[in-house]
């Protein structure tokens, strides 16, 4: 089993320690991170926020309340160990001069060389004016500072927020996290294609007719209208977790993996993304989405984006990448389909059917399949599509996949910007979106349960969408 006491203690502070979020993904990552012994010997967890939940009891008891929740087979022991490092400081972007003390005084216990992490989990109106409160109190001083998504809410607040953070860090220390780059299987896509001359030398243009990456939805948007109101499904989905999961796809094989160089890679994809054209993208809102609690009843909100993007270098000119998302669809899939060329297929009639499919499951079970065709057995050369179903998973039964947070917290601790956002990708992807947003298409509805509004259904072409079929 890992071991991560090598780590040096570190001071996790984390705002909206009483949110959604922290409940759900981040106390349980923790907790799960412990029970692998990954977490540093020494550390120490201050949430924060506006409103103190009361005593560090009663915010304990929030937590484990969560824990229980969400993990299956909670261990009291290692539940009750992360649950004692656990304390509660309020504070705003007015006042942070309590949270300085608590910080101050858990450092002095754990030594000379904590680490100080400040993890943001706020909304996106919050973030700018946090952030300048934590430059005011010294607190972004050797901090690293971790920021979730949205990161703004178009061009000109993205800008804004970025200007605000390198007043008070460095770009080294901040952590734009997008939970889809933490999913073992997005980082699978870079194990198949590069490891493999059997798809590396076939992944550009001669080679493959179009891309589909698709990730419909079947919850709807309840208990997050409010949310949903000021976001949209394009802001939510698009320019963050599609489009970095269309940089691990379409990125050049970068000369080292590391963070530096796979990041460089990833922003040259998005720099070569040709200007999206507005009548090649639609937008839907599901039926009742405008009877939900937080949501104007005349609401114009999309909650569904379908989208044709191009990416002019020499290994992707030409060739269509098709992005999918809604919610209250028919069903929750994250699927890449890598489409590829057929050859001729004279000698053997009209008896072959469709292209070669490469289809990548980007579930925690990640599966592979690859549509061939073969012979069908009997006296008479008859060609029938076959289906080469391949387990991405760990081949040694003790290995044990990180969820998607549990690996980003850990790569935070370690410094790993890897799996992370740089600016200049945000920067670059919100200027392709915004005159998108500033001037959106038409919204059309569709029925809940289904695959999205008919507009879109034919927007890859006559084969429509792969998972339309499934």
């Amino acid at each position: 089993m890992p071991d991560e006491s090598r780590l040096p203690p570190h001071v996790l502070v984390l705002f909206g320690a009483t949110g959604d979020l922290a409940r759900r993904k981040l106390f349980p990552g923790l907790y799960h991170l412990a029970t692998e012994d990954r977490l540093p010997s020494d550390y120490v967890v201050i949430g924060s926020g506006r409103h103190s939940p009361g005593t560090d009891a009663e915010f304990r008891d929030q937590v484990r309340a969560g824990l229980e929740e969400f993990v299956t087979d909670l261990d009291d022991d290692i539940a009750q160990g992360l649950l004692e490092r656990i304390t509660f400081c309020a504070s705003d972007a007015d006042d942070g001069a309590d949270l300085v003390k608590a910080v101050t005084a858990a450092e002095a216990e754990l030594g000379d060389d904590v680490r100080r992490l400040l993890y943001l989990s706020v909304p996106p109106g919050a973030m700018r004016p946090l952030i300048s409160m934590l430059g005011r109190e010294g607190l972004t001083e050797r901090a690293r500072l971790v920021c979730e998504k949205p990161f703004g809410t178009d061009l000109e607040s993205s800008r804004a927020l970025d200007a605000t953070l390198h007043e008070v860090a460095d770009e080294d220390q901040v952590f734009r996290i997008d939970h889809f780059l933490g999913k073992e299987a997005v980082q699978n896509i870079l194990a198949v294609r590069f490891a493999n001359g059997l798809f590396e030398s076939a992944w550009n243009r001669d080679h493959i007719e179009s891309v589909q990456i698709d990730v419909p939805e079947e919850l709807t948007v309840d208990g997050r209208g409010s949310f949903y109101e000021a976001t949209g499904c394009f802001r939510d989905m698009v320019n963050t977790h599609l489009c970095q999961v269309l940089g691990f796809v379409a990125l050049e094989p970068p000369v080292h993996l590391t963070a530096e160089a796979l990041r460089n890679e990833k922003a040259k994809v998005f720099e070569a993304m040709r200007p999206i054209d507005p009548s090649r993208v639609v937008l839907g809102q599901y039926e009742g989405y405008r009877d939900t609690d937080g949501v104007d009843p005349r609401s114009s909100v999309e909650t569904f984006v379908a989208l044709e993007v191009f990416i002019d270098t020499q290994r992707w000119q030409g060739v269509p990448f098709y992005l999918r998302t809604g919610k209250a669809m028919a069903d929750t899939r994250r699927t890449i389909t890598i489409t590829f060329r057929t050859p001729p297929m004279g000698m053997f009639g009209d008896h072959a059917e469709g292209p070669n499919e490469l289809v990548l499951e980007l579930t925690d079970d990640a599966r592979m399949k690859l549509d061939l065709f073969t012979k069908r057995p009997g006296p008479v050369m008859d060609i029938v599509t076959t289906t080469m179903t391949l387990d991405m998973g760990g081949q040694d039964p003790a290995d044990e996949p990180l969820e998607a947070y549990e690996r980003l917290l850990l790569d935070i601790m370690r410094g790993d910007q890897t799996l992370f956002t740089r600016s200049d990708e945000v920067d670059r992807l919100w200027r392709l979106v915004d005159p998108i947003l500033a001037d959106p298409p038409p919204i059309h509805r569709y029925r809940r349960g289904t695959w999205g509004p008919r507009e879109a259904r034919g927007l890859p072409g006559q084969r429509g969408w792969r998972l339309d079929d499934a």
